[in-house]
């Protein structure tokens, strides 16, 4: 295969809606800006309300920050591609798609991770909270989980475009790296030994650590008095909820990638690989919105204003 082939990849997991394509493309550019406005919103709200300025919604406002970047990695590719009758993206739109989808996952477990280690310190120790959780902390907590999966995945796209590929064929929707590492005509093991260990590295010792301050705020919940247990449930229940639900869909991406679905029917496979770059962004705020009182309140203050203004 010469260079010119191998300068797109055809993304196979396409099929012609006919008429359906601008009914499709309609349905998935409203959610997107949904997803970007809820997000967008309530980044404003944190950032403009001094009284949010606590570890827990610094915390929240990155996760959000990761929710519109994942999004963004992946809705404007999608919608391009439902319009175009030919399903081919250039390879270097591809390995940025890779970059983005990868960082956004590493980021996503990281940040679910910090935000645990918040409510452990929160609840097993309420009178050292603020004295161990100072601003620099925050900020350095904030900076590693975004700085070591930005800095750790520019080797998987070094290691993945310099592979010698004897293939174009892509069967998803958007590229990801384990399906450019299976058209390598050689088996690149450094490639492929070196995602192994950044994923499960990431998303096992991300779980770890969640389960390991879960099970210590268990254990003060059960000694402790009824309003430590009511504050560990009004705070920790939107938490788990989210890394349920991002880690239902990253499981069902990785068994796609490493695992031959052939047998499974197609739309259940694009829905499943499209679950946590789609779910995650419209659940997290839409819950922590709903949840939390003080989000919702002045949320609720500011679209008052701005409507009264208008």
């Amino acid at each position: 295969m010469n260079s010119t082939q191998l300068s797109y990849f055809i993304m196979a997991a396409y099929f012609d809606t006919g008429t359906f394509r601008y009914l499709c493309f309609l349905i998935v550019l409203l959610l997107y800006i949904f997803i970007v406005c809820v997000n967008v919103l309530l980044i404003v709200v944190i950032c403009v309300n001094r009284s949010l300025h606590e570890p827990m919604y610094m915390f929240l406002c990155s996760l959000f920050v990761n929710e519109l970047y994942g999004s963004t990695g992946l809705f404007p590719s999608l919608l391009l591609q439902i319009l175009s009758d030919i399903h081919t993206v250039s390879a270097p739109a591809c390995f940025l798609q890779i970059y983005c989808v990868h960082t956004y996952g590493a980021v996503e477990y990281l940040n679910l991770a910090i935000m645990s280690y918040d409510r452990y310190l929160a609840i097993c120790h309420p009178l050292q909270y603020n004295t161990r959780m100072t601003s620099d902390r925050i900020m350095g907590l904030i900076a590693v989980t975004w700085l070591y999966p930005l800095l750790a995945c520019i080797l998987t796209i070094h290691l993945n475009s310099h592979a010698e590929l004897c293939g174009n064929i892509i069967n998803k929707v958007y590229c990801d790296s384990h399906s450019v590492v299976k058209l390598a005509c050689f088996d690149i093991w450094q490639a492929n030994a070196y995602g192994l260990l950044v994923s499960f590295g990431t998303i096992f010792g991300s779980l770890a650590f969640i389960l390991f301050t879960y099970m210590k705020i268990l254990l003060v919940c059960f000694n402790g008095s009824k309003q430590t247990r009511q504050k560990a449930v009004s705070t920790c229940t939107p938490h788990l909820a989210s890394i349920l639900n991002f880690s239902v869909g990253a499981s069902f991406e990785l068994i796609q990638s490493r695992f031959n679905m052939s047998s499974v029917p197609l739309m259940m496979r694009i829905f499943l690989s499209l679950y946590f770059l789609t779910c995650p962004p419209l659940f997290n705020p839409v819950m922590y919105g709903l949840k939390m009182s003080k989000i919702r309140l002045i949320g609720q203050s500011l679209m008052t204003h701005v409507a009264a203004e208008s």
